[in-house]
């Protein structure tokens, strides 16, 4: 079987969705923590975008973890 092969890609800070410390859900775990950075995968060719992932930790501090940014919103207010 022949693989194709992934095409060279960069990775870069992308923009925040919301600022930075807001407080988000990790739709995926339903964990709740501060949004910090995003980072953003694109082709090399033709600035593509294949992927971004958001960094949250914990309201505190604690360990930080990744999701993909599409399942991240902000915590509604009570």
């Amino acid at each position: 079987m022949a693989q194709t092969e992934k095409p060279p890609t960069m990775l870069s800070h992308g923009d925040l969705p919301y600022p930075a410390g807001t407080l988000v859900e990790d739709t995926l775990s339903k964990r709740t923590g501060e949004l910090h950075g995003v980072i953003e995968e694109r082709t090399k060719e033709g600035n593509k975008l294949i992927s971004q992932t958001a960094f949250l930790r914990p309201e505190g501090g604690g360990t930080e973890w990744d999701v993909p940014l599409k399942h991240v919103r902000p915590v509604e207010n009570p």
